[in-house]
């Protein structure tokens, strides 16, 4: 099931990325008073755990330099209720994926039937230990067949994302070393230049590439080393193997289908780069 695990996230993650590449979402939610992207960002991301201290939403989050959530939360929250914040969210993203996909794709029998097998995977898989996960459980799946699209898809991401965050405690693998890691996995050289981190401090980011560097990761020029390149795969390979519960939930006639359903809307989302 690893590999049904790996091809269904490249299926899925183009119709989570329009929370965060398309501009309805952020509209969506700047119209309610969030005065920034990551405002919103966290707000509605994080308002299913509830209302939790920046710490629980860092330790969820995992891979924020620390500080980073202690700016949006809990203020965030002070004068839009979070609930206020996941239903923008999901406005946003609905909007963004019909705009997208066009009429003849958003209508189809085959985005309600690709929306209906993904919400049977998504509600299926046990919450234990996925705390991101079992705060999506906590929201109703809507009712709109895009929206529901969105919405289980990025219960599946969340899933996933919370079982990557095990694979990479598991490796000692920090939060910002993961980033480096992903930056090198991408061929961006020197990674901290990557997005994620170059705003980081200069001493912060050194600090990072020589624990990397001690643990024989990277070498003295801040590339993989066979070992770090190793160390990388097998937490890839252990994200896939523990993101696959949830698709056992599908006979495999429906788990064909749902890719089969899946593969014209992804490739559309794709060709427009979910914007």
């Amino acid at each position: 099931m690893t590999h049904t695990a790996r091809r269904m996230f490249e299926l899925l993650e183009p119709v989570c990325l329009v929370t965060y590449c398309a501009d309805e979402c952020n509209q969506e939610l700047a119209a309610l008073g969030h005065p920034t992207y990551w405002d919103g960002y966290f707000a509605s991301r994080a308002a299913p755990l509830g209302r939790v201290p920046a710490q629980v939403v860092h330790a969820a989050f995992y891979n924020f330099a620390e500080g980073e959530a202690a700016r949006h939360i809990p203020r965030a929250w002070e004068t839009i209720p979070p609930e206020a914040s996941v239903a923008a969210r999901e406005r946003g993203s609905a909007a963004s994926l019909r705009r997208i996909l066009g009429e003849r794709l958003a209508g189809s029998p085959g985005l309600v039937r690709a929306a209906d097998l993904t919400a049977k995977a998504a509600t299926s898989a046990p919450t234990e230990g996925r705390v991101m996960y079992a705060g999506m459980r906590t929201i109703a799946v809507p009712g709109d067949p895009v929206a529901r699209l969105w919405h289980c898809a990025t219960m599946l991401r969340e899933h996933r994302g919370d079982g990557h965050v095990a694979a990479l405690v598991g490796a000692r693998i920090g939060g910002t070393e993961a980033h480096v890691l992903s930056a090198l996995a991408q061929g961006i050289h020197p990674p901290q230049s990557f997005g994620r981190i170059h705003h980081l401090p200069e001493e912060r980011l050194a600090a990072v590439m020589n624990g990397l560097y001690e643990r024989g990761l990277v070498d003295t020029d801040g590339r993989f080393t066979d070992a770090g390149r190793r160390t990388r795969q097998r937490i890839e390979a252990l994200t896939d193997e523990l993101a696959a519960p949830p698709y056992d939930a599908l006979s495999p006639a429906e788990l064909d289908e749902l890719i089969r359903e899946l593969e014209p809307i992804t490739a559309t989302l794709v060709a427009a780069g979910s914007q």
